[in-house]
């Protein structure tokens, strides 16, 4: 009886949110370390690698991967880890705790459709948090927040200003809400910027305003 290949699971891994995407010749070569010759790693627009590690040592994997500074993420209909800018004019000035903290509060949560969040400093825009599902964009000292852009395709468009001058706790509670309407109401596998256009735009402003 021929030997069954073993189960492998699909991991999306990047750096962290820090001064750009960057990855340091340890954490290369721990990911090394769980690929087989010739298996090849993908570098995906949206600053993850994609790597798939044998289901068995899965667990093992990402503790490891964790231990060399590697953030692990669900590949599939999750919430993507925040694409963010490389925070040139310093963390504090373009707000690297917020992007760190949104981060946190976002990636891996299950929704209909992959979902694509992006963060920049400044309105210069290096995140390109206007093409994407939803983007922040630090003005000054308050956090404008955009919804419903699409990088892709023919009907490629920039998202429309949604909130503008919040505050951090008002920039996570709002993105908060707006997971959860499209968890509540979004159909399966549908892009948030279709929802956002099937839905309604005042629909889901009004949700979270009034």
């Amino acid at each position: 009886m021929m030997e069954q290949p073993e189960t492998k699971v699909k991991l999306a891994v990047n750096g962290g949110i820090s001064f750009g995407a960057k990855l340091n010749a340890k954490q290369l070569v721990t990911l090394a370390e769980y690929m087989d010759d010739g298996q090849e790693i993908e570098l995906t627009t949206f600053q993850q690698l994609y790597i798939e590690v044998p289901e068995t040592q899965l667990e093992t994997a990402k503790q490891r991967f964790k231990e060399v500074g590697l953030s692990c993420y669900p590949v599939g209909n999750y919430v993507k880890s925040l694409r963010t800018c490389n925070f040139c004019k310093g963390a504090e000035e373009e707000g690297m705790p917020v992007a760190l903290e949104l981060n946190e509060r976002l990636a891996g949560r299950s929704v209909p459709f992959t979902l694509k969040p992006a963060y920049t400093g400044c309105p210069v825009g290096c995140g390109e948090p206007l093409v994407n599902d939803i983007g922040v964009m630090k003005v000054k000292d308050g956090y404008d927040l955009y919804i419903g852009g699409r990088a892709k395709g023919t009907n490629a468009k920039v998202g429309t200003l949604f909130l503008e001058q919040l505050t951090p706790e008002q920039l996570y509670e709002t993105v908060d809400q707006l997971i959860e309407i499209y968890q509540s109401h979004g159909k399966k596998r549908e892009p948030f910027a279709k929802f956002v256009e099937r839905y309604g735009f005042e629909e889901i402003y009004n949700q979270i305003v009034s």
